[in-house]
C-alpha cells in the first residue's frame, strides 16, 4: 500500500544516511586527532586507564630530569674524592720519604701543609649547583644485625641514609606512593683536618716512631678517601642506573598508552573511503525514496 502520509522507505533511507553520517564523522575526527579515544564517552575504562597512566609517566620523566642533577653532584663528588685520593698518595710518598732521619725534615712539612691546603680547596669545590656530598653533612650510619646470642636478645639496628633520593613513583590498586633510594655521602673535611694534625717534623723522645704513627695515619686517611670515592661511584652508578630505568619505564607507558587511545590509521583510511561510498549511496537512495509519492500523481491522470 502507497501513502502520501507516511513515506516508508524515507524514512529508512534517512535513517540509514544519518548512521553513515554519524560513523563519517567519526573516522574523520580520529583521522584528524590520532585517537581512537579522545575522551571519556569514546570508552570510559580506557579514558581513565590512559590519562592515569599518562600522569604517571609526566611524572617519571620529571623525576628523571630531577636525578640528572643528583647525578651530576655526585659525579663533582666522586671527582674531588678522586682528587684526594692522589693528593694523598703524594702526601703519603713524601711521609715515607720522610721516614729517614739524615734529612730536613721541616721542609718536607712545608710540602705537605701545602698539600693540605689543596686538599681543603678541592673538599670546598667539590659541589655542583650548592649541593656538596663531600662536606660531612649527609653520611648515614651503618646498621648492625640482630644479636640472638645475648638475653634478652639485641634487635638489629637498621642502616640510615644520608639522604633519600626520590625515585620513582609506585601504584598498587588505589595506592600511591613514592619510591626513594638511600645515598649516603661522604666527609672528605675530617680526612683534610686529620691530614693537618701531622706533623713530621715534631721532635720527642721517639721522632723515629713519631715519624711511623705519621705514615700510618697518612696510610688510613688514604684508604678513607679510596673509601670515599668508591661509595660516591657507587651511588652515582645507581642514580645513572634508575635514569635509565626510567626512561625505558616511559617509554612502554607511553607504548602502552598509544596502543590503547591511539587511532588505526590504516583501517580508518580505509574505512573512510568505505564511509564515503556508503554516503554516496545512501543519498541517492533517499532521492529515490523521496520521488516514490510524485509517482502516485500518474495514478490520477
Amino acid at each position: 500500500m502507497s501513502s502520501i502520509n507516511t513515506n516508508t522507505q524515507a524514512m529508512n533511507a534517512l535513517s540509514t544516511l544519518r548512521d553513515v553520517n554519524k560513523n563519517l564523522s567519526t573516522t574523520q575526527e580520529r583521522i584528524s586527532t590520532g585517537l581512537k579515544i579522545s575522551s571519556a564517552k569514546d570508552n570510559a575504562a580506557y579514558y581513565s586507564i590512559s590519562e592515569t597512566m599518562k600522569g604517571d609517566s609526566g611524572m617519571y620523566s620529571a623525576i628523571q630530569e630531577g636525578l640528572t642533577l643528583t647525578a651530576n653532584s655526585l659525579k663533582t663528588g666522586r671527582l674531588g674524592a678522586e682528587t684526594f685520593v692522589e693528593l694523598i698518595g703524594e702526601f703519603t710518598e713524601k711521609v715515607a720519604f720522610g721516614q729517614a732521619g739524615a734529612m730536613n725534615h721541616e721542609d718536607i712539612q712545608k710540602e705537605l701543609t701545602e698539600l693540605v691546603g689543596r686538599l681543603k680547596t678541592v673538599a670546598q669545590q667539590s659541589s655542583f649547583n650548592g649541593e656538596s656530598w663531600v662536606n660531612g653533612g649527609r653520611v648515614g650510619t651503618p646498621g648492625t644485625p640482630a644479636d640472638n646470642t645475648t638475653v634478652p636478645p639485641t634487635p638489629a639496628v637498621p642502616a640510615t641514609y644520608g639522604a633519600n633520593v626520590v625515585t620513582g613513583v609506585s601504584r598498587v590498586g588505589q595506592t600511591f606512593n613514592v619510591t626513594t633510594m638511600g645515598v649516603n655521602g661522604v666527609n672528605l673535611d675530617a680526612i683534610a683536618t686529620a691530614l693537618e694534625a701531622l706533623d713530621i717534623s715534631a721532635t720527642g723522645a721517639d721522632p723515629e716512631e713519631a715519624r711511623r704513627t705519621v705514615l700510618d695515619t697518612a696510610n688510613k686517611q688514604l684508604k678513607a678517601a679510596t673509601d670515599a670515592s668508591t661509595q660516591l661511584g657507587l651511588s652515582e652508578k645507581s642514580v645513572e642506573q634508575q635514569q635509565e630505568f626510567l626512561k625505558k619505564l616511559t617509554d612502554t607507558i607511553d607504548t602502552g598508552v598509544g596502543a590503547m587511545v591511539d587511532a588505526d590509521m590504516e583501517a580508518e583510511a580505509a574505512r573512510l573511503q568505505a564511509l564515503q561510498v556508503q554516503q554516496q549511496l545512501a543519498t541517492q537512495a533517499l532521492s529515490i525514496a523521496n520521488q516514490a509519492p510524485q509517482n502516485l500523481v500518474s495514478l490520477f491522470r
